[in-house]
C-alpha cells in the first residue's frame, strides 16, 4: 500500500460562529462589561469592555450620520492606535467595508488603492516623524473621484466626526446592525500583485471573525488574557489574530507603540503583565538581542504567535526558553485565507512546535498538489499548498480574473507556496512557486518593484529577487541593465529614487548592475540562478543555510 496522500481536514467540537463581528463584539461587552478591553500605552488611555462598547457605538452612529451606507468603503491609513481599533468595530457595526491602507505606503500606492477600492471616507494619521499623511492625502485627493471626506486622527476634524453621533439614535444603529449578514464583505486588504499593482482581498465577517476566534481558541484565551500587539493592525496578524481573537474571548488588546519598538514592547509586557505576545521573527530577534533583555520580568507571558515569514527554528526555541512563552504557536497562512490555515498546538512536542508550521485548523481543509497536474502528492513529497473552507476570501475586489486564477472551480485557494505534509499531518513550507519575497512579514511581489524601476531614466531592464537576510528573513536585490552611456548606479542612488514613492520595505537593499540576465533556452529569466549568484556575490551563504519551519 502506498503512502498517505497529502490531505488533511480539521475536526472540532466547537462550532463555527454564525454571526457578524458587531453582534459578537456586543455579546462580549455584555458578558464582560468591567473587564479591561483596550490599553493604548503611548497615549495612556484605557477602556473596559463597557467603555469600549460605548465609544464604538458612538463612532458607528457618527458614520451613519455621515451618510455611510452598508458596503461603502472607508479607508484607515494609520500606524497602530486606539482609533484604529474603534474604527474597525464601528465600520463592522454599520456594514461599511474597512479598507486597510499600509501606513508605509506613499503617494504612488495610496492613489492606486483609493481609486481601485473607491474609498468614500479616509481616516488618516496626523503627520509623524516618519510621514506627513495629511500632505500626501492632499496631493493625491484631487485625482481620487470617489473620495468625499478625509478625517485626520487627533485633530478637531476627528472630534467633529464623533460629535455627529448626536444626530442618530441607538435604535437606528441597532436597525442597521440587524440588517447585516455574516457573509457580507467587511474588509479589504491589499496584497502585492504579480501584475505590478496590489490586489484587494475582500473578506467577510464570517471569514475573519471565525479565523480570529479559532486561532485564539487554540491558544486557550479567556477574559484573563492580555495580548501585546506590536504587529500592525493593517495586516490580518494584528486586526484578525490580534483584535478579533481577543474580543471574541473577552481578552484585553494592548498596544505597545504605533509601530514596532523592541524596548517599548518589552516594557509593555512587564508593565501590563501581558500573557501573550505576537510578532514576526524579526521582532522576536530584536527583543531577544536587546542589550537590556535580561532585565525584563517576562514571567507573565504564557503564549503568543510567531508568524508572517519563515520562523527560524533556533529563534523559536529561544522564545520558548528565554521569554517564558511555553505555549507559543507558529501560524501559517495568507491574507486571502483570513489568514491562518495551519497552526501548531499548545501540547505539541518541541519538534512539531519549532520545526513545522503546524497542522490544519478546525473546519478547514489543506492539501498538497503537483503544481503541473493538480494531483495530490504523497505525504513527504513537495507540492503546492492549497486551502479550502470558511476562511477563503470572497475574491479580489472588482478583479474576477485574478480571483479565478487564485480560487479554483471547487473552492481551493492556491497559495503559490511549496510545502511538504509530513506523515503526522504537520506541514513544512519549503519554498514558493512564484517569486514572492517576504521581508519581515511584508509580502512583496518583485513585479511591482520592477515596473516602478523602469521609470528610472538610466534603467532599461530590471529584475528583482529576494536574498536571505538574518534580520528580516529576506531582502530585495535588484539586477539592472543600464542604458548605454549611463553612469554608475549604486544602491544609495536607487534608494533616493524610490524614497517617498514606494514603501520603505519595497526599496531594494542591494543592486547588481549587469550586462545581461541568466536566461532559460526559452527566453525566460532564471531568477533561481540570479538568487544563487547573488548569495555568493554578497557573502550570504551562512544566512542561506539557516533552518526554518
Amino acid at each position: 500500500m502506498g503512502r498517505l496522500l497529502s490531505y488533511a481536514s480539521g475536526t472540532s467540537d466547537v462550532s463555527l460562529l454564525g454571526e457578524t463581528i458587531g453582534a459578537n463584539f456586543e455579546a462580549t461587552t455584555a458578558r464582560f462589561p468591567d473587564r479591561p478591553a483596550l490599553v493604548d500605552r503611548p497615549s495612556g488611555r484605557r477602556w473596559t469592555y463597557a467603555e469600549l462598547g460605548r465609544d464604538v457605538r458612538r463612532l458607528a452612529r457618527a458614520l451613519l450620520a455621515s451618510g455611510i451606507e452598508a458596503r461603502d468603503r472607508i479607508g484607515i491609513w494609520s500606524p497602530n492606535c486606539a482609533e484604529w481599533v474603534l474604527l474597525q468595530y464601528a465600520t463592522a457595526m454599520v456594514g461599511a467595508i474597512l479598507v486597510n491602507v499600509n501606513p508605509s505606503y506613499r503617494t504612488h500606492e495610496l492613489e492606486y488603492v483609493l481609486n481601485q477600492s473607491g474609498i468614500r471616507m479616509l481616516v488618516a494619521a496626523s503627520a509623524t516623524g516618519r510621514a506627513d499623511y495629511p500632505a500626501m492625502v492632499a496631493e493625491v485627493a484631487p485625482r481620487c473621484g470617489a473620495l468625499g471626506e478625509v478625517v485626520i486622527i487627533g485633530t478637531p476634524g476627528y472630534d467633529e466626526l464623533v460629535a455627529r453621533s448626536e444626530a442618530v439614535d441607538e435604535e437606528a444603529l441597532d436597525a442597521r446592525a440587524a440588517s447585516l449578514d455574516p457573509d457580507d464583505p467587511i474588509n479589504i486588504q491589499y496584497t502585492s500583485g504579480t501584475t505590478g499593482f496590489p490586489k484587494g482581498a475582500t473578506l467577510s465577517h464570517h471569514n475573519i471573525l471565525n479565523n480570529g476566534y479559532f486561532v485564539t481558541e487554540l491558544l486557550g484565551y479567556d477574559e484573563n488574557d492580555r495580548v501585546c500587539l506590536p504587529v500592525p493592525f493593517y495586516h490580518c496578524f494584528g486586526m484578525v489574530m490580534g483584535n478579533l481573537g481577543a474580543t471574541a474571548h473577552g481578552s484585553c488588546i494592548v498596544i505597545p507603540a504605533p509601530s514596532f519598538d523592541p524596548v517599548a514592547t518589552l516594557e509593555t509586557v512587564v508593565e501590563e503583565r501581558c500573557t501573550s505576545l505576537y510578532g514576526v521573527p524579526t521582532m522576536f530577534i530584536a527583543e531577544l538581542n536587546d542589550p537590556g533583555f535580561s532585565s525584563y520580568d517576562l514571567s507573565s507571558l504564557r503564549t503568543g504567535i510567531m508568524a508572517g515569514s519563515p520562523c527560524p527554528v533556533e529563534v523559536m526555541k529561544r522564545v520558548i526558553s528565554e521569554m517564558n512563552m511555553s505555549e507559543v504557536a507558529i501560524c501559517y497562512g495568507m491574507t486571502e485565507t483570513s489568514p491562518v490555515s495551519t497552526q501548531t498546538r499548545r501540547d505539541d512536542d518541541l519538534d512539531r512546535r519549532t520545526a513545522t508550521v503546524g497542522r490544519v485548523m478546525p473546519h478547514l481543509e489543506v492539501k498538497v498538489c503537483d503544481p503541473a497536474t493538480g494531483a495530490m502528492v504523497a505525504r513527504g513529497e513537495p507540492g503546492e499548498l492549497c486551502t479550502r473552507g470558511y476562511s477563503v476570501m470572497l475574491g479580489y475586489f472588482e478583479n474576477p480574473e485574478a480571483t479565478a486564477e487564485a480560487i479554483d472551480a471547487v473552492g481551493w485557494m492556491h497559495t503559490g507556496d511549496l510545502a511538504v505534509m509530513r506523515d503526522d499531518g504537520y506541514v513544512n513550507i519549503v519554498g514558493r512557486i512564484k517569486d514572492l519575497v517576504i521581508r519581515g512579514g511584508e509580502n512583496i511581489y518583485p513585479r511591482e518593484i520592477e515596473e516602478f524601476l523602469y521609470r528610472h531614466p538610466d534603467i532599461v531592464d530590471a529584475q528583482v529577487i529576494g536574498v536571505p537576510d538574518a534580520r528580516y528573513g529576506e531582502e530585495l536585490c535588484a539586477w539592472v541593465q543600464l542604458r548605454e552611456g549611463a553612469g554608475a548606479l549604486s544602491a544609495e542612488d536607487l534608494r533616493l529614487f524610490c524614497e517617498g514613492q514606494l514603501a520603505h520595505y519595497k526599496i531594494p537593499r542591494y543592486v547588481q548592475v549587469v550586462e545581461e540576465f541568466p536566461m532559460t533556452v526559452t527566453g525566460k529569466v532564471r531568477k533561481v540562478e540570479m538568487r544563487e549568484r547573488s548569495i555568493a556575490l554578497l557573502g550570504l551563504e551562512e544566512v542561506a543555510r539557516e533552518r526554518h519551519a
